[in-house]
């Protein structure tokens, strides 16, 4: 179940307003596989990670706080992607109509945790942000 680092997959449950919207975001646009599925929740392979997308009727709106420059959902999830699929998933998105919540950009620039951005949300008002690094190995470089 680990990756070749010894990585194990993380498993997230959140909110969404119905399914077949979510289905089609998460299946379609973002090109997830589908796993298991009831009236009231789906499953998908979130870039390698579990997803469990539940219809609830409460959901909230997010709180922000600024990060370079950005007013970025407090509530949010995403992936670390590889340079070249981040513009790929970027330029689907354009080509989706998907509204970029916070566009692609380049955050900390010259700073060790220098990275592409984006934000954007699910149908159901979900923040999700996708993000890249140059240098992978600075994830979680403060120096």
């Amino acid at each position: 179940m680990s990756d070749a680092n010894g990585t194990i997959p993380f498993h997230l449950a959140f909110p969404v307003r119905d399914i077949e919207s979510t289905r089609r975001f998460y299946g379609e646009i973002l090109d997830c596989a589908i796993g298991r599925e009831a009236e009231r929740w789906i499953d998908f392979d979130f870039f390698g990670h579990q997803l469990s997308a539940h219809v609830a009727e409460e959901r909230g709106e997010t709180a922000r706080n600024e990060v370079d420059g950005d007013a970025v959902p407090v509530r949010h999830f995403g992936a670390v992607l590889p340079w070249p699929r981040w513009e790929a998933l970027a330029d689907k998105l354009r080509q989706h109509d998907v509204p970029f919540l916070i566009a692609p950009r380049i955050r900390f620039q010259g700073e060790p945790g220098e990275q592409g951005t984006f934000f954007i949300k699910d149908p159901s008002g979900n923040a999700l942000e996708f993000k890249s690094f140059r240098h992978p190995e600075r994830l979680f470089s403060t120096q």
